[in-house]
């Protein structure tokens, strides 16, 4: 893996594949690199993919010590992606999945490098999809992680954040897979804060003057697909495409890497 110190210290690893144009992909919570390497193998033949760990997962540290979860902006976040832009070229295009696309959106309006903006169910609350995520809920997590609960810190933002069934979320606690979630806890803070009500789509980047293309699957969840379909009438230069597959919220790697493709190439847009 490659990688780069970001403004606060923190050290993110990025894998890099194929050559041409870059396009770098920002993953959402409970993810890391390895969730977007589908997609961007199927593009490495025309472009230049970069896969980053955010900060605090896979092989990305972290700067934050948990006791100063709370402390965390949206800004450190975007600093790591300017990080990753500037050492691979200085500028890139940006794919965005659920969070990601949020923090994605949000670095674009900071005035990082990005030349265009692919977006898949960014979890805005628009379109009647009411996030279960409260004003409270990062610092609620912060407290927390700091407390040296990591488990809780999942399980409520598996509940309070995303609106998984408490039930459903006990049984998860007791599968093999809990230990890798407990991994990166304290990115649920993260998470929580680039969604925090009123989580809409802000003046700034309603005004970006930057090609955008908004995902979503017709067998995806109904609210995250009808806030995706939303999202292009508020920003300037957007439009929205559906794409086949995508089941629960997944990335359908064949049919986005077409989609994406023919946006890239100029004949998706």
């Amino acid at each position: 893996m490659h990688t780069v110190v970001s403004a606060d210290g923190t050290t993110v690893a990025y894998n890099r594949a194929g050559s041409g144009p870059t396009i770098v992909f920002v993953p959402g919570a409970f993810n890391d690199a390895t969730t977007c390497a589908p997609l961007a193998e199927r593009l490495q033949d025309r472009y230049t993919v970069v896969c980053p760990d955010r900060r605090g997962r896979g092989h990305s540290d972290d700067a934050i010590a948990p006791a100063d979860a709370a402390t965390y902006t949206v800004q450190r976040e975007i600093e790591d992606l300017d990080a990753v832009i500037a050492a691979e070229g200085g500028a890139a295009v940006v794919f965005g999945f659920s969070s990601g696309a949020i923090l994605t959106l949000r670095a674009a309006a900071a005035g990082s490098a990005i030349t265009r903006l692919a977006l898949y169910e960014p979890p805005f609350a628009l379109g009647g999809l009411a996030g279960a995520g409260h004003d409270g809920l990062p610092e609620k997590l912060a407290a927390l992680i700091a407390d040296g609960r990591p488990g809780d810190a999942v399980a409520t933002m598996q509940i309070e954040g995303i609106g998984l069934p408490a039930e459903l979320v006990e049984q998860i606690r007791q599968s093999p897979m809990w230990a890798g979630l407990e991994a990166v806890a304290q990115t649920v803070v993260y998470d929580a804060e680039i969604t925090r009500p009123p989580n809409l789509p802000t003046p700034q980047m309603a005004r970006l003057d930057i090609e955008t293309l908004v995902f979503s699957s017709g067998e995806s969840w109904p609210s995250l697909r009808t806030a995706a379909q939303e999202l292009p009438g508020r920003l300037a230069r957007a439009r929205y495409v559906d794409v086949p597959g995508g089941t629960d919220h997944g990335i359908p790697a064949e049919a986005t890497a077409k989609v994406l493709g023919e946006f890239l190439s100029g004949s998706g847009m």
